[in-house]
């Protein structure tokens, strides 16, 4: 993450050395005593039409002054939503950060009462797209944006939360973006008790030979498609509770379980091409877990977080499991397998199991679950599903505050109709196309999690073409924000 610093003094004059700056207003004075005002002037008028109406123009506007300064100004309205402030901010950063700058200047003017909110705001976006994501491309790196220095920003202004949340989000993108072959199983076991060492995370694995002790059956039956038997379900755990809650087993604690599927072939139930690409990403939900997992460290939130990882690839082989069969989960549930390309519900239900065993005050999971999900909501926006109301109802507000849009489905009890099997406990799934399948995954998924409160994440906004809200990637972290949030609650 580049240094972040703040000046009480919004900029009147580029500042010696400067080479790129953002100019952030609000409607109230959209043409401010800032750099560059007369060139954006003329170039508003020239592109509205005439000079009242520039005035007001909303969208960014970049010009080059004459000592060869890069200058955006952007006017965002303190009274929109978060992801809307976001975006804006975003749009306007754009054109500044493509030229990869070794340091950005941002200049905030506005009153005092919204400057505070608008700092914040420029210093997330500006750290949470500072660092690339990770390239295969010869030649030189991209540089990385060493420095930020914000003008114009109140005393007492804290950036501590947007910076743990922009590693974090860094986080979550960089996992979520490697490919197959650079993150499969083995390899993100790895990188995950290299942060579990940097971090001072406890950590626990339970690999294949463990797992079929155990009777982990779910799980197994997604596993065994890959002959080297590097799947895994890994525990991380952070406790940030004070000494005394901790020897009292005291203080809240919540399990995150996370979908991480390094590739997803779909199984016998194979994938066509263009649904098989990017199903490196099918591993996001466990990156969400791990990136929100940093973000609350970094800001010793004091609670403990169990982080439950479901990793494995679901691959065909002559060994990989196949329609009909019938396996028994670890809680003694027998499945019957109706679709070897609904394996995340597969792999999620053991993993649901363990994290419920331990009790904790509530569970979320992170999926790339669904096809039926992203059918409903697109790639802008996720959805959620709980078991409590309440839960669902506290993250539809999380999602507003940070920007991170979810939206809350129903889970009715007499989905499970659909579910019922004449040879099993449950069936996986339905084959009918069009059947809801993200209500029927939730109901399959809460049979898993006892009386524990819980919360399913959706993730149909992995991945949305041009950016989303902050983020200026394809890739978006969607979900660390929101968890994080909810972990504060």
């Amino acid at each position: 993450m580049p240094r972040l610093s703040a000046r009480r003094t919004p900029l009147v004059a580029v500042p010696p050395r400067s080479t790129h700056l953002l100019v952030v207003t609000t409607p109230d004075d959209p043409l401010p005593d800032a750099p560059g005002r007369e060139a954006i002037r003329r170039a508003r008028a020239r592109s509205i039409g005439g000079a009242v109406a520039a005035a007001a123009a909303p969208a960014p506007v970049t010009v080059q002054l004459d000592g060869g300064q890069l200058v955006t100004w952007v006017v965002v309205d303190p009274s929109a939503s978060t992801f809307d402030r976001a975006t804006s901010i975003r749009t306007g950063l754009a054109s500044l950060l493509a030229e990869h700058p070794a340091s950005l200047d941002v200049s905030i003017h506005a009153g005092p009462d919204v400057a505070a909110g608008l700092a914040v705001d420029a210093a997330h976006v500006a750290l949470v797209n500072a660092v690339p994501l990770p390239s295969w491309k010869r030649g030189p790196a991209p540089r990385r944006l060493a420095s930020v220095t914000l003008h114009g920003v109140p005393a007492g202004t804290s950036f501590t939360e947007v910076r743990a949340l922009a590693e974090g989000n860094q986080l979550c993108r960089e996992l979520t973006a490697a490919p197959a072959n650079a993150l499969g199983p083995a390899v993100y076991r790895a990188r995950l008790a290299e942060l579990a060492r940097a971090e001072g995370w406890k950590r626990q694995e339970f690999g294949v030979d463990r797992l079929e002790r155990m009777g982990a059956g779910a799980f197994l039956a997604v596993a065994r498609g890959s002959d080297q038997r590097d799947a895994a379900i890994v525990r991380l755990t952070y406790d940030g509770r004070p000494s005394r809650a901790r020897a009292g087993a005291a203080g809240r604690s919540v399990a995150l379980v996370g979908k991480g599927i390094c590739f997803d072939t779909g199984g016998h139930n194979l994938k066509k091409d263009t649904s098989m690409n990017e199903m490196h990403h099918d591993m996001n939900g466990s990156a969400v877990a791990v990136g929100a997992l940093l973000a609350a460290s970094r800001l010793r939130l004091p609670l403990r977080i169990d982080v439950w990882l479901a990793i494995a690839q679901n691959h065909l082989s002559p060994s990989a499991y196949t329609q009909n069969e019938v396996v028994t989960a670890l809680d003694g549930t027998t499945i019957e397998t109706t679709h070897t390309d609904a394996e995340g519900r597969m792999v999620l239900a053991d993993t649901l199991v363990l994290a419920a065993k331990e009790q904790p005050d509530e569970i979320i999971d992170f999926a790339t679950l669904t096809g039926s999900m992203w059918i409903a909501l697109g790639s802008r926006m996720s959805g959620v599903i709980a078991n409590r109301d309440e839960f669902a109802a506290r993250a539809v507000a999380a999602g507003a505050v940070t920007g991170e849009r979810v939206v809350a489905f129903p889970m009715p009890a007499d989905y499970d109709e659909a579910l019922a099997s004449s040879v099993a406990d449950v069936k996986q799934c339905v084959l009918e196309s069009g059947a809801a399948d993200h209500l029927l995954a939730a109901r399959f998924l809460q049979r898993f999690v006892g009386d524990r409160p819980w919360l399913h994440v959706d993730l149909s906004a992995v991945s949305c073409k041009g950016g989303l809200g902050a983020v200026g990637t394809d890739v978006t972290g969607f979900g660390v924000g929101l968890t994080l949030r909810l972990l504060q609650a």
